[in-house]
This record gives C-alpha cells, sequence and structure tokens, in this order.
C-alpha cells in the first residue's frame, strides 16, 4: 500500500506519517510550501523525517500565490503572528484562506497519479475552531470530491486519524511510535529558537507538559 502524506515538518504531521507507516503503508511525502515564516525551517524537517521513514519519494511544491493573498500572519509580514492563547480562539491571525483545501487537492492528484491508496492529512480537534478546513465536516465533504473527481480502480482514502485527537494524545501516541521530536518544528514565526509565545508554541509545551516531559527543541521563551 502506498499512501501520500502531507509532511510539514511539524508535531502532528510528523506523528501522521508515523502513523501511516505503523499501519503498513508506504510513504510517499509531500511537503507544500507557501510563503509561510518559517519554511526553510519547516523544509528541512521534513526532508529528515522523510529520509528517516524511506519515504518511496519526496515531492516539494511552492504555493506562492498564497503570499499573493495575504490575510493570514503566516503569508502577510506586516501582519504580526498574535502571542497565542490556550483553548478557543474564534478567528486566529495565523489561519491561512482555504489553505486545506488546496493541499488536499493536490496530495489527491499526486495520489492518483502514483497509483497510491491514501492520502494522510494531520488535522486535530484543537483546530476546528478558527480552522474551518481541519473539521470532520470538511473532510467528509473534500473526501466526497475526491471520490467524484478521481479515475481510479481503487478509491483513494483522505485519512485522518487525529481529527478528533488533541495534542497530548497525539504525542502519546507519537512516544509509542519512537517519533524523533527533537527534528520536527511547530513554530509559526521563528527559524532558529522557537518563539515560545505563539498559539503553536503553546499547545506543543502544553503536550509535554501534560505527560511530564521536556520538549526537545530550543526556545526563545517558555510560557
Amino acid at each position: 500500500m502506498k499512501a501520500v502524506c502531507l509532511l510539514s515538518g511539524g508535531m502532528d504531521s510528523t506523528t501522521l506519517a508515523y502513523t501511516a507507516k505503523d499501519m503498513g503503508y508506504d510513504i510517499l511525502a509531500l511537503h507544500v510550501n507557501y510563503g509561510q515564516r518559517t519554511e526553510k525551517k519547516e523544509l528541512e524537517c521534513a526532508k529528515k523525517i522523510a529520509d528517516r521513514l524511506g519515504a518511496l519519494e519526496f515531492i516539494e511544491i511552492n504555493l506562492d500565490y498564497f503570499t499573493k493573498f495575504g490575510a493570514s500572519s503566516l503569508t502577510d509580514f506586516s501582519i504580526p503572528v498574535e502571542k497565542g492563547a490556550l483553548g478557543r480562539v474564534e478567528q486566529p491571525n495565523t489561519y491561512v484562506p482555504f489553505r486545506n483545501g488546496n493541499l488536499i487537492a493536490i496530495a489527491a492528484s499526486f495520489c492518483e497519479a502514483k497509483g497510491g491508496d491514501a492520502v494522510f492529512i494531520g488535522v486535530q480537534s484543537g483546530d476546528h475552531t478558527g480552522y474551518p478546513d481541519c473539521t470532520p465536516e470538511f473532510i467528509s465533504a473534500m473526501q466526497n470530491v475526491i471520490n467524484i473527481g478521481t479515475q481510479t480502480e481503487k478509491k483513494i482514502q483522505l485519512l485522518t486519524p487525529f481529527v478528533r485527537m488533541n495534542k497530548t494524545e497525539i504525542l502519546q501516541e507519537g512516544l509509542r511510535l519512537h517519533v524523533p521530536y527533537e527534528d520536527t518544528w511547530s513554530c509559526y514565526s521563528e527559524n532558529e529558537e522557537s518563539c515560545g509565545v505563539c498559539s503553536s508554541c503553546l499547545s506543543r509545551l502544553k503536550a509535554f507538559a501534560d505527560l511530564g516531559m521536556e520538549d526537545p527543541i530550543a526556545y526563545k521563551k517558555k510560557e
């Protein structure tokens, strides 16, 4: 079995790729640069993880049009990345308009071209509020789009094992699979030391703290 794994180099997508491997899939790694602030670091981490997993292929795609659209602090550098807050944030300025719709479409094309069986994307429960393209409803709709829009003898499955799991539960699964979290990156703003204050850093730090562990990556500040 072959699966396209959307591999950002982050904590969730890396754990997801290890989960896909554990499920018996050979990995077709797909990494997308979309003009995000931490593009350089994410690519570096994604390559390391793909290599560790023995991926059949590592494809890097550039979607610089997101920087032209703007409206997100990740792709428009005139918008500061907001300080994070644990819990429900209705409209985070880190939301990239319909990003996952774009990513899933590209992954489905890659999967169909390679005769693959599945596409994995690491959406999780903490993203349901504020990120509409991470919800179970959105994933279900995109599965329907893939079913209608592809010419395959076998159905391409859109798999989201973490869609109802939180960050701590994902970390627990990753520890079971010996995921090398020292080679992952979650920060929204920095490429050298994680800022420690954006929402992605906070949720990552909380997951490690919940399990009584120290995050293996470096931080400028921890809150």
